[in-house]
This record gives C-alpha cells, sequence and structure tokens, in this order.
C-alpha cells in the first residue's frame, strides 16, 4: 500500500526527493511510523527504540527539578509557567504521574496543531531528529541533491539535480553526504513564533555544522528497527523509524532569531546535574546501600557509555 501512497505524490518519473520519502514514511495520516497506533518505545517486543522516557517516573522527576531550577534562575516562577510538551509518545507526557509546580501541563502529540501563549515551558525529547531531512552527495565539485524512485517495484536511492544551497559546505570529497535536517529548524521557527515566552528545552543528539560537513562522509540519516539501528533507509517504510543528527548551530540560530537570549548546548548528563544535581544526590543517597531501580535508571540516564553523552540539551530563555 504504501508503494501507491509513493506514486501518489511522485513525479512523473516515480522520483521524489529523500526529504519527501521521509515525510511520508513518518508521517503519512494511515501508513506513517509516527501515525500508527502501536508502541514504539521501550523494552516490550515489538518496539524498535528506548529513549530516556525509557527509566520510567525518574525521568519525569528530572526533568520537573531541571526546568524548574532554570525558571527560578531566569527570574521565573514555575507555578506561573504552563509545562507544554511537543511531541509527546503519550497523552500523559513525560510529566505523567510526576508531582511537580507547575501551573498546569500539556502534551501535543505528532500530528496535533502546535498553538502556546503565555509563560511556559515548552520541551522536547527526540523530537526535532524524527524530522524529515534532505540528502546531498558530493559529485565532480558539485552538491547534487539524493532522492527516492520507484523502479521494479523496489526503492531506489538516486541522484537528482544539483543544489546550491548556501547552508552546504563550499567543499567536500567526492562521494561525501552530507544530511541537512531543514525541516526540524522549520518546526523550530513554528514552536518559537507563537506568542509565549519563558523556558525551550530540547533533548535530542546533533552535532555541529562543520563536523557534519567534515567528520560525516556518510551522512548521519540513520534507520532503526526492533532495535536495530542499520543504514537501508528505504526498507520497509511506514515499519521502521527514521532519524537524522541534527545541526544545532541551526537550531542555536533560530532561537536567537525569535528573540531567545543566547542558547546553551549541554550534554544530557551535564543538564542534569548542573541543574537537577540536589535532587540526584538526595535519590542516590536515600538509596545509597542498595543498587535500586531508581540508581539503575540514573545510570543510564547520566553515565557517558549510556545516555549521559549521546543526548544533549539545547535550553533557551525569551522573556
Amino acid at each position: 500500500m504504501f508503494r501507491e501512497v509513493f506514486l501518489t505524490s511522485a513525479d512523473s518519473a516515480h522520483t521524489m526527493s529523500f526529504a519527501d520519502f521521509m515525510r511520508l514514511a513518518l508521517y503519512h495520516p494511515q501508513l506513517g511510523y509516527y501515525r500508527q497506533p502501536r508502541q514504539r518505545v521501550g523494552y516490550a517486543p515489538g518496539t524498535d527504540f528506548y529513549t530516556a522516557s525509557t527509566s520510567g517516573p525518574l525521568f519525569g522527576q528530572l526533568i520537573v527539578e531541571a526546568c524548574a531550577t532554570l525558571v527560578r534562575e531566569h527570574g521565573g516562577k514555575p507555578d506561573a509557567c504552563t509545562f507544554v510538551e511537543i511531541g509527546a509518545e503519550t497523552d500523559a507526557g513525560v510529566l505523567g504521574g510526576v508531582e511537580h509546580p507547575f501551573a498546569a501541563t500539556r502534551t501535543v502529540r505528532v500530528g496535533e496543531p502546535i498553538s502556546i501563549g503565555g509563560s511556559c515551558v515548552v520541551f522536547s525529547n527526540e523530537l526535532f531528529d524524527a524530522q524529515p531531512c534532505r540528502r546531498f552527495v558530493r559529485r565532480d565539485d558539485h552538491w547534487l541533491e539524493l532522492g527516492v524512485a520507484l523502479r521494479d517495484d523496489q526503492f531506489h536511492e538516486v541522484e537528482l539535480g544539483a543544489a546550491s544551497e548556501r547552508w552546504l559546505p563550499e567543499t567536500a570529497p567526492d562521494g561525501y553526504v552530507f544530511d541537512a535536517p531543514r525541516e526540524a529548524v522549520t518546526l523550530l521557527g513554528t514552536i518559537s513564533k507563537q506568542p509565549w515566552r519563558g523556558l525551550f528545552v530540547a533533548l535530542d543528539y546533533g552535532k555541529s555544522w562543520a563536523a557534519l560537513a567534515e567528520e560525516t562522509p556518510g551522512g548521519t540519516a540513520r534507520a532503526y528497527h526492533r532495535h536495530r539501528q542499520h543504514n537501508d533507509l528505504l526498507a520497509q517504510p511506514g515499519e521502521q523509524d527514521l532519524t537524522c543528527h541534527l545541526c544545532w548551530d541551526w537550531l542555536e540560530n533560530a532561537l536567537v532569531e525569535n528573540q531567545f537570549g543566547t542558547p546553551t548546548l549541554e550534554a544530557q548528563e551535564a543538564f542534569f546535574i548542573r541543574h537537577a544535581g540536589e535532587f540526584i544526590a538526595r535519590t542516590m543517597s536515600a538509596e545509597a546501600p542498595r543498587m535500586s531501580p531508581h540508581k539503575l535508571a540514573l545510570m543510564q540516564l547520566l553515565h557517558p557509555a549510556n545516555l549521559g553523552r549521546k543526548f544533549q540539551a539545547l535550553h533557551a530563555w525569551r522573556a
């Protein structure tokens, strides 16, 4: 069925850009990976990946502590803010069942319109890396955009026309792939242009523009299926997750352009230790004699070998 949907959207040569293919595979109203009513996150059979939220309520407690601390540091009051989670996997969101000091909580699920106003904490966890990305390959001192074609009932990667976008690297070795997460920037612009003030926090993974331009010759787009990462981005569309590393420079610039103060980018471990350190210390002290589930969850979230260094936190304040 996905092939029929693809052909409806493709051009006369049965071809579309990779970004359009990724959008269909992830967000088609009926067939898209993120629009299907099934469990995607966790350790249960049939899931494809785990995130910080898989650690249970502890993650929500850490988010509460860190966000409340940052709000106070900027002169705000948590009890005057609505906590808004964008891209929540569940209706309850990351704060479901967790005590918090905020005036109210809201979740915006995938596909729901984004409407935010007033004093807020706007939070997301792995929202931006799942936005469609454009792919480019260097050929004979030029950049060509990559696309997807349906031929002989199979999807194939194809090279489209020359590209001259100003944010592409000026030069790169022949065959270098540059994955450009531009729709993440567009989404952040949509969020930032809403009439709200307060704290923005995004937990995700990405790289600097320089790293994307010089250190990732195969690109950063990846597929996840049944807890296995692989590079066959065109396999089983709608049944596997597709992601792309963010360009933190682009997101930081988007925040500044929308009147946020200077953004801060930290490793996830540093974010929690700096802004939820007292809560972490209390948790560790209370359960010092034993290796409790809380301790194990903390290790998963904070240890550099686990999620602590893989993920980063981008946060900024708008008065």
